[in-house]
């Protein structure tokens, strides 16, 4: 560099130089972005941003300073004769505007002077808006050097002189910042973007982090979902190395999703060693990471498939949101002289139809009016309930004619499979819930007071559903199975004999007495049903449910009793054959507060993943269970659930029922 500097003129006048900015004329702040990206594409890992206003809120000063790699003033032909034009045009690992983004400061101001130090040197360029074409270089001593570049090795402070507008307020410029850089943020922890001493922080955002094997190497996956468009920047997936250092960027699939910006960043070993322009390091295995690898693309594909769960996911979010936003505005019907139930339930039935036209084609609803939203959201909700419905199976394959009355079963229903086919599911489901509500009442507050045998055998023979779907047929055609099975149930020693130990002392104390239990008698059902296994053979089904009456606690004796029963069936010579598979299940309204056995037989079991299984024999040919009625009713809440937890059922108060008209109520057939 010559001793007292030197001038010079890049290969562009200032009018076309100005040309090039018509599209941020309105942009002042455009300038600073610039000026930043200048500053993170020279490699610095902090860049700080002071802006200044007097006492009139006019803008005062700007500085846009960093640690980056400087400007070489040797090659000063290289960094400002040239416009339009950068040595950083191939490198991904930037964000300026190529060559011009530094004469972007006219936007703001007259003047700008950049504080360079590079190599051991230090220098100032300053350039006038009013001859941007034209630049001054003057060599400085250490001493005359920027404050902010006097603890750095390295480093570019530009400042701003002779503002000709003014720039928003802070909180404006802080959201500008985070769109514009909060994606290269995310690139690397380390890297720092400051505005007035307050670090600009990267704008919301959900992070997905994926780990894939692929040929040997490991890759970590950053997926970054942005929820409002990072400013000018696409969506891209990345490539970085062992230093944050972008060595590749490849726009993603996903660029024209409406409303939906993903960016994905990926380190590995074998990203190292990546050349993007296919000439590459060669491998212990002979080929190259570059675009043209197998590896590169499994890469992609596999970036590919979680970008496209993430955006589902949004989908599916989005929707409901736009459609409760329909619902806020008044968009759907008012049904006006429909019952209350029946409107809530067409209103349901129409959003779960319109999310999945929604899902299936966006472009439907996309900017729509309010009027126009309302014809169709009014067109599909009487379409729905008309026998014209079938015009829309082919979207949706699952909308079928219903007339009033079904309609009215349905009410406050949601459901997911074929409407017609799921409607007595549904109205059986009602009963049910209400029967397990009764029950579970009379177990909990009754059971003392129900010591006659055909109160509960009524009531268990009318809701053999209890015990699963699969036992609700216990029945007169099972007349000789169940005096087989009976039969076979008095060989097991001491099966009928009431010990005090069988009922628990809290229920002694509370008036039960052992003579007063042994007048009772317990329930025995049995079934045997032909059945098809997984490779479609026939085998017979055969069950056993032994419930022992609500004053007994369930202990280790009757857990002797049930394994000495499946003993017992596996001697028989009549169920020798593969054929037959019995399930033993013994019932009682809990276990006795002493008893560790059944717990014990429970917890190994456990791992099979069968509510009350306790013992397995003869590969699995017979299963025996321990369920209390807590657990009965527990399994039916929890398979129901879905469908459960949206049914408005209006439970009767039982607190002021008698035992009479519980039991009563519970003799009712509701399978």
């Amino acid at each position: 560099m010559k001793a007292n500097g030197f001038s010079g003129t890049t290969n562009i006048r200032s009018k076309g130089i100005k040309k090039h900015f018509t599209r941020w004329k309105n942009e002042p702040i455009q300038a600073i972005i610039e000026l930043i990206a200048n500053g993170f594409d020279a490699k610095a890992d902090l860049v700080n941003v002071r802006i200044e206003f007097n006492g009139i809120d006019g803008l005062e000063y700007v500085s846009v300073a960093d640690n980056g790699a400087g400007i070489d003033i040797n090659k000063g032909d290289e960094h400002f004769d040239l416009f339009n034009e950068s040595l950083k045009r191939d490198d991904d690992d930037v964000q300026g505007s190529h060559g011009r983004g530094r004469l972007a400061f006219h936007l703001l101001s007259n003047n700008a002077t950049w504080y360079t130090r590079c190599n051991g040197e230090d220098a100032k360029i300053d350039i006038d808006s009013t001859n941007l074409h034209h630049y001054e270089v003057r060599p400085l001593e250490a001493n005359q050097q920027h404050a902010f570049l006097a603890d750095h090795s390295s480093g570019t402070c530009v400042e701003l002189k002779g503002f000709i507008c003014n720039l928003p307020e802070q909180e404006s410029i802080i959201s500008k910042l985070q769109n514009e850089f909060g994606w290269r943020l995310a690139l690397n922890s380390n890297r720092k973007l400051l505005l007035n001493g307050n670090e600009i922080t990267i704008p919301d955002n959900e992070l997905i982090e994926k780990i894939v094997e692929i040929e040997g190497y490991t890759f970590q996956i950053k997926l970054i979902h942005w929820l409002n468009k990072p400013g000018s920047e696409k969506s891209y997936n990345y490539l970085l190395d062992d230093t944050g250092h972008i060595v590749c960027r490849e726009l993603s699939t996903f660029n024209k999703k409406p409303n939906f910006y993903l960016s994905s960043y990926t380190t590995s070993k074998w990203v190292d060693n990546f050349d993007k322009n296919g000439a590459g390091l060669a491998f212990e295995n002979d080929y190259d990471a570059n675009p043209s690898s197998s590896v590169y693309r499994k890469l992609q594909k596999n970036i590919s498939i979680f970008g496209k769960e993430i955006f589902e996911d949004f989908q599916r979010r989005l929707v409901d949101e736009q459609i409760e936003k329909y619902d806020s505005k008044g968009y759907f019907p008012k049904y006006a002289g429909v019952r209350e139930e029946d409107a809530i339930w067409r209103k349901d039935n129409t959003k779960r139809v319109i999310k999945e036209i929604y899902l299936a084609e966006p472009a439907v609803f996309t900017n729509l009016g309010a009027k126009q939203t309302k014809i169709i959201i009014g067109l599909l909700d009487r379409l729905l309930i008309s026998n014209e419905n079938d015009s829309l199976c082919d979207i949706l394959q699952h909308v079928m004619d219903l007339d009033s009355e079904k309609i009215s079963v349905l009410a406050d229903q949601l459901t997911r499979t074929t409407l017609e086919n799921v409607v007595s599911t549904i109205e059986t489901l009602q009963k049910r819930e209400i029967a397990v509500h009764k029950l579970q009442d009379l177990m909990e507050r009754h059971y003392k007071e129900v010591l006659e045998t055909p109160d509960l055998q009524i009531i268990i023979e009318n809701n053999t559903w209890l015990f699963g779907d699969h036992y609700t047929i216990i029945g007169a055609e099972e007349d000789d199975f169940q005096k087989t099975a009976l039969n076979l149930r008095e060989k097991i020693k001491g099966i009928n004999d009431i010990e005090e130990g069988d009922v628990d002392q809290v229920d002694l104390s509370e008036g039960l007495n052992v003579e007063g239990v042994r007048r009772q008698v317990d329930l025995f059902l049995a079934r045997q049903a032909m059945k098809y296994d997984d490779i479609n053979k026939k085998y017979y089904k055969c069950t056993i449910i032994e419930i022992k009456k609500p004053s007994i606690s369930l202990n280790k004796k009757h857990l002797n009793q049930l394994t000495d029963y499946a003993d017992i069936i596996l001697q028989h010579p009549g169920f020798q054959s593969e054929n037959f598979k019995f399930d033993l299940i013994l019932v009682g309204r809990k276990v006795s507060e002493k008893d560790t056995s059944i717990k014990s037989a429970l917890e190994t079991a456990k791992n099979h993943n069968e509510s009350g299984l306790v013992q397995i024999y003869d590969n699995v040919r017979i299963k025996c269970y321990v369920k209390t009625w807590a657990t009965i009713f527990s399994d039916f809440n929890l398979s129901n659930g879905y469908l459960l937890e949206n049914l408005k059922t209006k439970r009767t108060k039982l607190e002021e029922r008698t035992t009479k008209e519980a039991v009563t109520d519970l003799q009712k057939l509701t399978h």
